[in-house]
């Protein structure tokens, strides 16, 4: 029923809760998971070389964050792809689900509120309404 499940992850966001519940889905199904950070970046928006030191720090950051999930998941006999790309969350988490024949997504969501709420809105909101496939939000403290 899955075979191949997308686990977004936040360059600077913790996914500790998140990786238990997408390998216990793997395991069940035997599927390869697919861990992907996306790197929201405004510097092509704005066109700020200066913005492109903040980039590198958030690209190093996903590379970590995707590498810490396929550790946990690899040591408990999931295959596991990664993936680091630039763009809008949302946006790529959709491209992502298309491009990589996507089954499920299992995804971490955190508590914001108020005016960050209001600004940045909610990735897993709109990856939930965008999604072609069924999504599973696992909440974060």
């Amino acid at each position: 029923m899955y075979d191949d499940i997308l686990l977004p992850v936040a360059p600077d966001g913790d996914t500790s809760r998140a990786v238990p519940h997408v390998a216990s889905l793997a395991e069940h199904y035997d599927a390869r998971v697919h861990v992907l950070a996306v790197v929201d970046t405004l510097e092509e928006a704005l066109g700020d070389p200066q913005l492109e030191t903040l980039t590198e720090r958030l690209e190093t950051a996903a590379h970590d964050r995707v590498r810490e999930a396929e550790t946990e998941l690899t040591d408990r006999g999931i295959a596991v792809d990664t993936h680091v790309h630039r763009g809008t969350p949302h946006e790529a988490i959709r491209t992502a689900i298309e491009d990589l024949d996507i089954d499920l997504v299992v995804m971490p969501t955190h508590s914001r509120e108020g005016l960050e709420r209001l600004l940045l809105g909610s990735i897993t909101e709109r990856t939930i309404r965008q999604s072609p496939v069924p999504v599973v939000s696992v909440p974060m403290e």
